[in-house]
């Protein structure tokens, strides 16, 4: 079984147990646990996407570097290649690729597409999106 979901407190600054918590509460029960992990993933994702608009300088600096690839383990789920990914381009503004990826991710979960066949195509999104960035700062 897994541990209580508890949110963290973002621009929408949701009271504990608020209306907005409730339901997001109500809507992760209702999940079986592989929908509830990938719930949870995008969630972590948005919070990340979130702390780097936040950070500033940082990102700035992040924007000259290479990717640091990291190799594909073998059975990787959809949520690990993103997390993946994520770290392999650190670079990139997850913001502006949230409606790719979590189409990848819906074609996924929703539409029963293999994995294997989502990831190839987040990995050659990750990379055009770098490549697009690279020749934009040249």
């Amino acid at each position: 079984m897994l541990p209580p979901l508890t949110l963290p407190q973002g621009p929408m600054q949701a009271q504990p147990g608020s209306a907005d918590e409730r339901r997001l509460l109500r809507r992760f029960r209702a999940l079986d646990a592989a929908s509830q992990q990938t719930l949870l993933a995008f969630a972590e994702f948005l919070a990340e996407r979130e702390s780097q608009r936040t950070a500033g300088d940082g990102a700035d600096q992040a924007a000259l570097a290479e990717p640091r690839l990291e190799p594909r383990p073998p059975e990787e789920s959809v949520v690990a290649a993103i997390q993946r990914l994520r770290r392999s381009y650190p670079m990139l503004d997850s913001g502006t690729m949230l409606h790719e990826t979590s189409a990848l991710m819906a074609a996924h979960v929703l539409q029963g597409r293999a994995a294997a066949a989502v990831i190839d195509e987040l990995e050659a999104l990750f990379a055009a999106r770098f490549e697009a960035m690279r020749d934009d700062g040249a």
